[in-house]
């Protein structure tokens, strides 16, 4: 895929990203993804997503409905409150690029899902750096809630990696937005372009 199509994948998550600085910050991570990241389904054994996130681009919806998530309860002034705009900018971007190398961090796709895939994630952004906007206090914050995304699932029988709890405000959100999204009792609808198609908007 050309780095033009993969930007254009997420283009109505980007609009959620408030500064425009942080919107270019997105855009420049998500066009460096992996080629597989954009045709993949969100689980490899298929056990842990809803239907949507299965079959060919799946992962990039569960990703999208991860965002939506995020951008529905920030918007709450209750739920969003703690946050400034900047973070909840990072908290899109975090989720835009959580599961980025979640079968490794090659440009080919491995068989099976890598466990460590949140610690890789975090390290590409951070690998980034000197093509970002955002701060270096601010990168550290958004990588931090990309490596514990995974929550209380942080270790695995088949690897030794430990991963990060989530410990800071921000990260806690990533990972309960991500978990929301890995509902299977929790249903989105997406129109013909892969985009969530938000009912509110149609009345």
């Amino acid at each position: 895929m050309k780095k033009e199509e993969k930007i254009k994948v997420f283009e109505n998550e980007y609009l959620y990203i408030k500064n425009s600085d942080l919107r270019e910050d997105a855009k420049t991570l998500v066009g460096d993804l992996p080629d597989y990241f954009f045709q993949v389904d969100a689980s490899s054994s298929g056990k842990y997503h809803p239907k949507y996130a299965a079959g060919d681009g799946g992962l990039s919806r569960h990703v999208k409905s991860a965002c939506k998530f995020a951008n529905e309860l920030l918007s709450n002034p209750i739920i969003g409150k703690p946050y400034s705009d900047r973070d909840k900018d990072l908290i899109i971007i975090a989720l835009l690029i959580h599961d980025g190398l979640k079968y490794g961090n090659t440009y080919k796709k491995g068989e099976y899902t890598k466990f460590e895939h949140p610690i890789l994630s975090s390290n590409y952004a951070k690998e980034k750096s000197d093509k970002l906007n955002m701060s270096k206090e601010e990168l550290e914050k958004m990588s931090a809630a990309v490596a514990s995304h995974m929550g209380p699932w942080n270790t695995n029988s088949y690897s030794e990696v430990v991963l990060p709890i989530p410990k800071a405000p921000m990260e806690k959100f990533v990972h309960m937005c991500d978990y929301l999204a890995s509902r299977r009792f929790i249903n989105l609808d997406f129109d013909e372009n892969s985009n969530v198609i938000d009912e509110s908007k149609c009345r």
